[in-house]
This record gives C-alpha cells, sequence and structure tokens, in this order.
C-alpha cells in the first residue's frame, strides 16, 4: 500500500474561566446552554466520541470513537474543563489515543498543543519556551507519554519556536501548504524548479544541528471540509480524500480543520467522518494513518525552508493578531479591527511591567525565577505539592506569608500568558466575549501586580486601552469594556 489518508482536527476552545473564581460564568450567547463550551461539546466532542453510522434505512448500525481513527490535538486547557465537566468524553479522548496506538504501529494519534494559544511569533522568547515546555508536560500527564508532533496555534510559526519545539523532542509539526519556503537542493541551496509536494513530508534544519519535520496539509480540500458543504454526505467525502494524483511511490493526503468542524460547525459532520473513516478502512485505495506513523515508515527525503511569521487563518501572515488587516470573521463589513494594535501594546506594556516585578521580588526568594514559571505547570497539574515545589525552588526555608509572595508571583506570570490568547484578535470587535476574556485576565495581572508592587498600574493601562475604539458605539473603548467586565467579575466573588 503506497496511498495513505490522514485527517487532523484540531479540537480547542479559549479558556472561559473567570480569573479569580477559576469557574466558568453564565453566557447567555451559547443559550440554551450555560456556556459555550458546555454547547460544543454536546455538539461536537461528546458526538465524536460516540459518533453514528447509519445503514440505508436510517438504522444505527454502528458506534465508533472518531478519535481513534484520526489525527487530533485537543488544547490543553479545554482538556482540563473536559476532565472535570464531561469526564466520559475526556476518557474516550484518552482511550482514542491508546487504539490508535495499536492501529498505527504504536504511534498514538494524540498531538500536543502550545498551552496557551498564543501566537508564538509574536510572543517573546520566554514564553515561547514555556508554552512549548507546558504543553509537552500537560499532554504527558495526561496520554501517559511524550508527544512526537505538536500543534502550533493557528499554525503561526517562526524558527525559534520549530528550534525550541525539535529541542524539546518534538519530531513534528503540520503547515498549510502556503506556509512552505523554497525546496533545497542536495547541497542546502535553495532550489529554482521543484515545488512543493503536499503528499510528502519535508524537513528543516535549525540551530546546532537539530531539525524538524514538516507536513504540509491539502489547503483546497481542507477549505471545502471547513467552509463548503463537503461534509453533507460522508461517502463522497471519503471518495475525495482517496483521490490522489498517479505517481510512483508512497503518498500521504492530510487535511486539517478546526475539530468542532465535526458537528458544531456542520450539523452531523460528526456521522459523516464516520462514515468516511469506515469507508476508506473498507477499500483497498488508500489506508488510514496518522502522521507520526507515516513519519516512521516514510522520514523525508528533500529539506525546506518555510515562510516565517505565517498562519493558517490570515493572508497578511501573523497581521490578524496586532493589526487591522481585512481579515475578520464577516457580518459587519463596514467594521474595522484598529483596535488590535492598541490592545496589544496595552498588554504587552503590563507584560513588561509583570515581568520586572516577578524578577526583582522573585530573586531574593527563588534560585531560578523563569525556570521555576516553567515547572509551576506541575502544580497546576496536581503533580507536585506546593510546599515541595516551594522548598525545591526557593533559595532558603521561606515563611508563611513569602510562599504567598511566590505564589502569586507564578501566578502572575499565569495570567500574564493567558491575556495573550488568540482568540482575543480574531474576531470583529473589541467588545467580543473573546476579548473580554483575554481583558479579565489583564485585570488579574494587575490587580497581582499592583499588590506585589505597591504602584498603582491600571490608570496608565486604561489610557491605552481608550485608543482601542469599539465598532458598537454604546461600547465605548477598551478602557470601558474592561471596567465593566472586570468589575463584573470581581463583583462574583464571595463575600
Amino acid at each position: 500500500m503506497t496511498r495513505f489518508v490522514c485527517i487532523h482536527g484540531h479540537f480547542y476552545q479559549p479558556p472561559r474561566e473567570n480569573p479569580w473564581l477559576e469557574a466558568i460564568p453564565c453566557q447567555e450567547s451559547a443559550y440554551p446552554f450555560h456556556d459555550w463550551n458546555e454547547r460544543i461539546h454536546t455538539e461536537c466532542y461528546a458526538p465524536n466520541a460516540q459518533a453514528r453510522i447509519l445503514d440505508e434505512k436510517g438504522v444505527v448500525t454502528e458506534t465508533v470513537n472518531n478519535y481513534s481513527r484520526i489525527s487530533f490535538d485537543f488544547g490543553p486547557t479545554l482538556l482540563s474543563w473536559l476532565e472535570s465537566k464531561a469526564p466520559d468524553t475526556y476518557q474516550a479522548v484518552l482511550d482514542a489515543d491508546q487504539i490508535s496506538r495499536k492501529k498505527f504501529s504504536g504511534h498514538g494519534s494524540a498531538m500536543a498543543q502550545c498551552y496557551s494559544h498564543m501566537i508564538m511569533p509574536l510572543a517573546n522568547s520566554r514564553d515561547k519556551y514555556t508554552q512549548v515546555y507546558w504543553g509537552i508536560r500537560d499532554f504527558e500527564s495526561r496520554f501517559k507519554r511524550l508527544p512526537e508532533g505538536m500543534w502550533l496555534p493557528e499554525t503561526a510559526v517562526d524558527l525559534e519556536t520549530l528550534d525550541i519545539m525539535a529541542d524539546s523532542g518534538i519530531l513534528f509539526t503540520i503547515l498549510a501548504p502556503h506556509q512552505a519556503g523554497k525546496l533545497l537542493t542536495p547541497e542546502g541551496k535553495t532550489g529554482q524548479e521543484s515545488e512543493l509536494d503536499i503528499y510528502r513530508p519535508y524537513r528543516i534544519k535549525l540551530q546546532a544541528e537539530r531539525s524538524i519535520n514538516l507536513f504540509f496539509y491539502n489547503g483546497s480540500l481542507s477549505q471545502s471540509m471547513a467552509f463548503e458543504n463537503l461534509l453533507r454526505d460522508g461517502k463522497s467525502f471519503a471518495e475525495k480524500l482517496m483521490q490522489m494524483d498517479v505517481s510512483d511511490g508512497p503518498q500521504l493526503l492530510s487535511v486539517a480543520t478546526d475539530g468542532e468542524t465535526y458537528g458544531h460547525h456542520h450539523k452531523f459532520g460528526d456521522m459523516a467522518l464516520a462514515f468516511a473513516l469506515r469507508y476508506i478502512d473498507s477499500h483497498s485505495d488508500a489506508r488510514l494513518t496518522n502522521f507520526a506513523e507515516y513519519l516512521e515508515k516514510f522520514p523525508p527525503q528533500e529539506e525546506i525552508k518555510i515562510n516565517e511569521r505565517t498562519s493558517w487563518s490570515c493572508a497578511h501572515g501573523i497581521a490578524r493578531w496586532s493589526i487591522h488587516c481585512g481579515c475578520e470573521t464577516g457580518g459587519h463589513p463596514e467594521w474595522r479591527q484598529n483596535w488590535r494594535a492598541p490592545l496589544r501594546h496595552a498588554l504587552d506594556w503590563l507584560q513588561g511591567i509583570a515581568d520586572t516585578i516577578f524578577t526583582e521580588i522573585s530573586m531574593p526568594l527563588i534560585k531560578d525565577p523563569w525556570r521555576a514559571r516553567n515547572r509551576y505547570i506541575n502544580i497546576l497539574m496536581n503533580q507536585c505539592g506546593r510546599d515541595t515545589f516551594l522548598e525545591e525552588e526557593s533559595r532558603r526555608g521561606l515563611d508563611k506569608s513569602e510562599k504567598v509572595i511566590v505564589l502569586k508571583l507564578l501566578e502572575l506570570q499565569r495570567n500574564s500568558m493567558l491575556m495573550y490568547t488568540s482568540c482575543g484578535w480574531f474576531f470583529n470587535d473589541v467588545s467580543g466575549i473573546e476579548t473580554e476574556q483575554v481583558l479579565l485576565y489583564a485585570g488579574r495581572v494587575i490587580q497581582l501586580a499592583e499588590e506585589l508592587s505597591g504602584d498603582a498600574l491600571e490608570p496608565y493601562f486604561l489610557q491605552l486601552l481608550e485608543l482601542a475604539a469599539s465598532n458598537v458605539p454604546e461600547k465605548g473603548n477598551g478602557a470601558l469594556i474592561y471596567k465593566n467586565v472586570v468589575k463584573k467579575a470581581t463583583m462574583d466573588l464571595p463575600a
């Protein structure tokens, strides 16, 4: 068999918890559900764990765990919610990786993901490392193995991030075809005539003799799955996936979409996926695989460069997360996203202040503050007790008040990274619930930073946010939105 098919689902939702309560408040826009996680779980995550296959009479003949036969990544913050609120689905996801290891030559289909879904090329070097490190440790804790692949949020890529991933043991990632650069000749020179072949993997050389492998998914087919009606019929979907060129040698047709495509964006998409997977399994034209299995069987023969600072969802590289570039979600063609730049500027200022506070206050208390931040994931994953952690990381024995200070410093850093969650810039207006969420994290950062430093930081932060004008006149600007959402969130605190 030389023809293979791999379907990848990127399952992710932005974190929605009130950062003071660590609980999700009621979200009216998700009605009749309590919140969007609950709604999308009902429409997508749970159905894909027990997807129904019907016969020609509409009778259910089989239920299958779709996750076990595709490639997938789940956001760590989403998995945390599933573990708490939907344990059956959570267990089905973990089980799927075990099942796929048996099906795909010992290679599990689950991939890791950068922890907080920030746009990695826009992050500083320390954040890039922590995001990769936390993503790997979270994955290892849940799936009981080290990840072979890692998903980049929005597939936003740069060489520094790839180098950190490779140095951390990651073997591959997935990119859109337009993110591919020039192919290299065996002598390492840029090729002039060769074109990208999306049916094969490539290798990219990095620093210190490191390298990482890249897969490029089929862009047009993935687009049809996400935004057209390809999932209306499972058989047609499967036949499209099995269509490849007639060239010799092994070929991998891979597609990648948001996992929410299967049931949330497209009703009954989970059933179409289940039927397509069974159809492919029952035919000899092609065989299902995952990226890790294919990489072992058919390692890359060519090297490639990448187009840095690009992504799968912005035609302008990564501008969508920093300026008005014309990319938006539709519905209001007259709206502009000029608010994106001042929002990022305000958060960058706040992060700079938070990092200074973190470094200056922690240095007399912690041996290596940034190493301690990386290892803080062990507490978040309940892999280590607080007292044990503080004993290992502190310069000396800490009294009770100093322990509280250290933990506040680490929470300052956790929220500082969460406030860069990519969804805050993705949609049409600064007043959207996703942008409100990153402002909530900013509010928590300000509260902790002011407590630790004694400085008043909020007034200047509000001045910066005033420049982020909303397209909805009654919403005003980022400063007014921040005041409203933070006031409401902190009022939710118990007396």
